[in-house]
């Protein structure tokens, strides 16, 4: 069924209105990062004489966040929607307990006859300061002077445009009084950037009730591989984070008095850490890679479809610094081979200057990002005994202690599903070319609790491009993306729709 041509016209007459919407999203610097406690001592100062000290504890949770997810429940309601705000608990943070922000849940439509759509989003975004090398403060939206089409700001890709997305789809329907072409259900949260603390709970808590009847879901929090191709993404690797301790000495020591005479924390875990992975990423822990399953024909042959350039990793990196010159190859190494990754020391000294100390106990952090068959468990235990094993070759002194800070399951979906197949559809419809079938390098944890806990089809359908920028200074998205990904999820409703399961 293709979309209303009605809906299509009113998405581009009302192209300003949208920006707006959006503008005024990002303008709400939802960091939820910022959900901390503070506390500082003021140091003694005088005052005619009078000398003043005090123990100042500031409460500082982030206000924006909240007023974001007012923001949100204020559209939807205006839209039609029967919405609501649900708290999900709350979390310790330096020993005291801040409430999270709540998720909002919404539902517009109960037709028997229609397909549920279920669809997420996320309402919170990453830190951003000037300082860090923004072109334009990051919490407004600011067009791309040079008429590029580029719309700079915080969130404007992750997630904040892809939600806003889905509101233009319904303030056109409503607006023109068209039915929607599906029943939708929505969830909305404000803690994804801060590792999405207690949605799993909640999913489950709801599973039989309002999330109940819900046929397939569609999450729109990734982006295209390049920045010409539009994709369906049907796999994400999960990911274990690890930490090496090593602990020597009660204090930390000078060089010049005690080096040559103990073992130190530093020489063991650097040891340690470089017989994890080689230079060409090959990961040594034995076990792991008997784990990665076989590439199948249908596998590569979507590989080798994808529209992919190693020029288009080489912009993103900033040089040829790709551990192989194939695209396939490269491809699989970024979303279907598992990969080790080493991401710094804690304990070491690392000001400018030249600290002569031997740190007594140091932190050595490293991840490994999962595929299907490579479990958190599995994993987990062959990295302990690796690591075990190899700090006893050391004969150190020393005490070693390795384990899993966080961990995150792979997911991969269906990418023959009806769900796949309408926005297969939808996207030839809006763009005029097939979309690539790709897997994302990177984890979206949701993802899997949605897929596991309701047993749902995933369909992660990007509206942004690959070069966005999401977490990174200067992040942006295309007018165009923005608009055109409008018109993608209404027409991705339509032909769902009328897909046969």
């Amino acid at each position: 069924m293709a979309a209303d041509p009605k809906f299509l016209s009113y998405v581009d007459e009302h192209q300003a209105d949208y920006i707006k919407r959006l503008s005024k999203a990002v303008s709400i610097a939802s960091v939820s990062g910022n959900l901390r406690w503070a506390s500082f001592q003021v140091k003694p100062v005088a005052i005619k004489n009078l000398s003043l000290t005090t123990d100042i504890h500031i409460h500082s949770y982030v206000k924006d966040v909240e007023a974001m997810g007012d923001f949100l429940m204020e559209q939807l309601a205006n839209l039609g929607v029967t919405a609501e705000k649900r708290q999900i608990g709350t979390h310790i943070l330096e020993g005291k307990e801040v409430d999270l922000p709540p998720v909002i849940i919404g539902q517009i439509g109960n037709d028997p006859k229609k397909k549920t759509l279920l669809i997420y989003g996320h309402y919170d975004v990453q830190p951003a300061l000037k300082e860090d090398g923004w072109l334009y403060p990051p919490f407004e939206l600011t067009p791309d002077p040079s008429g590029s089409g580029r719309l700079y700001g915080r969130g404007s890709t992750d997630d904040k445009g892809p939600v806003m997305g889905w509101l233009n789809v319904l303030e056109a329907h409503k607006n023109l009084g068209l039915e929607l072409p599906v029943n939708l259900k929505m969830c909305f949260e404000g803690m994804e950037e801060n590792g999405s603390t207690n949605l799993d709970k909640f999913i489950e808590s709801e599973k039989d009730k309002f999330f109940a009847g819900a046929d397939c879901m569609c999450i729109s929090d990734n982006y295209w591989l390049d920045t010409k191709t539009p994709c369906l993404t049907y796999g994400l690797r999960g990911i274990n984070y690890y930490e090496i301790k090593i602990s020597g000495p009660d204090r930390d020591l000078h060089s010049g008095v005690f080096g040559g005479t103990v073992h130190e924390p530093m020489t063991d875990l650097i040891s340690i850490m470089s017989k994890l992975v080689t230079p060409a990423g090959e990961i040594l822990i034995p076990g792991i890679k008997e784990l990665i399953a076989p590439v199948t024909n249908d596998e590569r042959a979507k590989f080798e479809a994808i529209h992919f350039e190693m020029s288009d990793i080489h912009a993103a990196v900033g040089g040829d610094v790709t551990l192989s010159e194939d695209t396939v190859t490269t491809l699989m190494g970024r979303m279907r081979n598992p990969s080790l990754s080493l991401h710094g020391i804690e304990g070491a000294f690392s000001a400018p200057g030249s600290k002569t100390v031997i740190p007594c106990s140091v932190k050595g952090k490293f991840s490994i990002r999962l595929v299907p068959n490579l479990t958190i468990k599995s994993v987990t235990d062959y990295v302990v005994k690796f690591v075990q094993d190899e700090f006893a070759k050391l004969g150190s002194k020393n005490k070693v202690d390795v384990y899993l800070t966080h961990g995150g399951e792979p997911w991969i979906a269906d990418p023959n599903h009806y769900s796949y197949r309408a926005a297969h559809k939808a996207t030839e419809s809006v763009y005029g070319q097939a979309p690539d079938y790709t897997r994302e390098g990177g984890s979206i944890p949701v993802t899997l609790d949605f897929a596991n806990i309701l047993g749902l089809n995933v369909l992660l359908l990007p509206v942004g491009r690959g070069d966005d920028g999401a977490h990174s200074t200067n992040e942006k998205i295309d007018t165009d993306n923005y608009i055109r990904g409008t018109k993608l999820l209404g027409t991705y409703m339509y032909e769902l729709a009328a897909t046969k399961e």
